[in-house]
């Protein structure tokens, strides 16, 4: 059941939008969107829990996010903003794992608030984002998304932007922890209640999937990776071919029919700009090359839902990463460094 005072739909919604006397004016992100799901707007969905993580901190992601001006960010670009408040979950027992899994109740009850609440801002026409909270809850949002596809007969691509597989499974798992386990699940890897969650199992075809910045697996993750066949532009692709090159490949044929999801955890970015993680790995992607990936997507118009997860403000610096987040995301909105009058051309 969701917190009847923190849901869209409910009372208590605040809504931001852009500044009336640009009202009409066709702003970059509006060209960059679809034009339906521009026209219905954007809806944050807090979720603030670290109950798949192996470190506590990531619940206060959301305030982090607001702090930063996630909402004002988005509305600044000309769309109408809906923050929809905090879903209300269970709290973090903070128990050690019981067949492989640690919390696995908790972490299905929060996927199921969020899969529901994410499913019905898309059945609206709105473009859901989800404010983490730990990776885990991936496999709620995406969840939500593939049915959403499958009614609506539209193609699924998903980018994962971590540095991490997240291909985890009971038996491979060093922790238990399910926030390394919802590519996974999603694929038809998992227990039961998390990999029923869409509908159907499983919920993603690994050719649906692409990851992007990937350089630390478990050599049993590794192999398991590779034989379901999921397409993975680790850093070492991208040091030797570009992040265009893998981006480019990462999106081809991403067209009109296809429902574009971004699940970016945020240790996707190298820990010397990004602080802010509690699964932090060094030789990560650089500032302009995760610009590059938010401004190569918002070029394809397809963006129409997005996690932002993994964002934990307790190991953070002054709010930096939550500000650096959402720096990206105004990209990732049709915000480009072009405009920008101190850019340099690279």
């Amino acid at each position: 059941m969701l917190g009847s005072e923190s849901v869209c739909g409910a009372d208590i919604v605040t809504t931001v939008t852009a500044d009336k006397t640009n009202a009409t004016l066709l702003t970059p992100a509006m060209i960059a969107l679809d034009v339906s799901v521009a026209g219905c707007g954007v809806s944050l969905i807090g979720a603030p829990t670290d109950i798949g993580a192996g470190m506590l901190g990531a619940r206060m992601g959301p305030e982090a996010l607001r702090v930063a001006g996630i909402a004002q960010a988005i509305a600044h670009s000309g769309l109408d903003v809906k923050d929809c408040g905090n879903l209300v979950g269970p709290a973090n027992p903070w128990q050690v794992a019981v067949n492989g899994f640690r919390h696995l109740r908790e972490v299905v009850q929060w996927n199921q608030l969020l899969h529901d609440a994410t499913y019905a801002e898309l059945k609206t026409g709105r473009l859901p984002i989800t404010l983490g909270g730990d990776h885990s809850l991936a496999i709620g949002s995406i969840s939500a998304v593939a049915r959403h596809c499958r009614e609506q007969g539209k193609k699924l691509r998903v980018l994962w932007f971590d540095a991490h597989a997240d291909f985890n499974t009971a038996t491979l798992t060093p922790s238990g922890n399910i926030h390394g386990m919802p590519v996974a699940c999603l694929c038809g890897h998992g227990p039961q209640a998390l990999i029923e969650m869409s509908g159907q199992v499983p919920a993603l075809s690994p050719k649906e999937i692409r990851q992007i910045g990937i350089r630390s697996v478990d050599a049993g993750e590794k192999r398991l990776v590779h034989d379901i066949g999921i397409e993975v532009f680790d850093m070492r692709y991208i040091d030797e071919m570009g992040m265009r090159a893998a981006m480019e490949l990462a999106l081809a044929l991403v067209g009109a029919d296809t429902h574009l999801h971004v699940s970016l955890d945020v240790d996707f970015l190298d820990p010397d700009i990004a602080p802010g993680v509690g699964t932090t790995v060094r030789g990560g992607p650089t500032y302009r090359e995760a610009q590059l990936c938010m401004e190569m997507i918002a070029d394809t118009g397809r963006l129409a839902s997005l996690d932002l997860v993994e964002l934990n403000p307790a190991l953070d610096l002054r709010n930096q990463t939550a500000e650096l987040a959402v720096d990206l995301i105004e990209s990732l909105f049709g915000k480009s460094t072009l405009m920008r009058k101190q850019s340099a051309c690279l």
